[in-house]
């Protein structure tokens, strides 16, 4: 069985190559073309556009960017929707809100094809080596065909039930993501501003309860500044948003997340969007560099809030 992969960018391009080096048969598109060349050598077939990819696969993974990106893809709202799904699985892989890919299932599923959420927890190294966690969420039928497809990916996968419910796990699972590294990063940033060692922090840390396989992967990179991306600023911020609409949706605050999106929005703005997730540290700095000395938050001086 053929598998159609589009969307070969920061965690496309390491999952189609896990795909294609584990023996699955595989045809690719991504709109820049150069992303597909490590594909090639890798033995996969690399098609014109979307047409061809949906003309010889069973099974399309989308991992793209927006909604904008699968609507252009996919060709929805045109004619040319239905002759690309119909008979189809297609596997949204990527994060939208629980909202888009809702109807999106009902006009696959109206257009003759099946549909499976799919939307991964990890960064660019666990796509690399194959460990990425997966939600999935849809028809069942449909699901248990795609979940062994995901093996060479992940380390676990997880069924979720009907779709959006996979998003809504992935998102549930952002939050977290997004407010711990943050944490880890003021953290950071207020070991180094009152002179300790770094590494000798990043230790106590490691050797605490509060260790992580994020921590671990993490900690590293705000010490050696490596901004490097794993998983890019600006896409943080587009999970923040997606997050922080679910939750306005359903009448629940997110006050941490709030103060995170604040964060990012000046990380990207700083013009650090490309970098990962960790440059949310100059945010921070910037706060320090402009912060004026005064009273602490709490109303009194720092001193009388002890």
């Amino acid at each position: 069985m053929c598998i159609g992969f589009i969307g070969l960018g920061v965690m496309g391009q390491p999952m189609a190559l896990r795909l294609a080096r584990s023996g699955t048969p595989l045809v690719v598109w991504n709109r820049t073309p150069a992303r597909t060349e490590p594909l090639r050598a890798a033995g996969a077939e690399v098609a014109a556009g979307p047409d061809e990819v949906f003309a010889r696969a069973e099974i399309v993974i989308l991992m793209l960017a927006d909604d904008l990106a699968i609507d252009a893809t996919l060709g929805r709202g045109t004619p040319d929707f239905a002759a690309r799904v119909a008979g189809r699985v297609v596997v949204h892989m990527g994060t939208t809100s629980p909202g888009y890919s809702r109807d999106l299932e009902a006009e696959v599923r109206a257009a003759g094809g099946r549909y499976v959420e799919a939307p991964v927890s990890g960064s660019r190294v666990p796509a690399e080596n194959g460990q990425l966690v997966a939600m999935l969420a849809g028809e069942a039928a449909a699901v248990d065909v795609v979940r062994p497809l995901l093996a060479p990916l992940c380390r676990e996968t997880f069924v979720c039930g009907a779709a959006p419910n996979a998003l809504v796990m992935k998102l549930s699972v952002n939050l977290f993501l997004i407010t711990l590294v943050t944490g880890l990063s003021e953290a950071y940033h207020f070991a180094d501003r009152h002179g300790l060692d770094h590494k000798l922090f990043l230790d106590v840390l490691d050797a605490g309860p509060m260790a992580s396989g994020v921590s671990r992967m993490k900690a590293p990179k705000l010490l050696a500044r490596d901004f490097a991306v794993q998983a890019a600023a600006h896409d943080v911020l587009k999970n923040n948003r997606l997050v922080a609409e679910a939750a306005r949706a359903a009448g629940l605050a997110s006050p941490l997340l709030d103060v995170c999106h604040t964060l990012f929005d000046e990380t990207v703005t700083l013009g650090h969007g490309s970098e990962d997730m960790v440059a949310v540290l100059r945010a921070i700095e910037a706060r320090t560099e402009n912060a004026p000395l005064g009273p602490g938050p709490l109303g009194g001086g720092l001193e009388s809030s002890v």
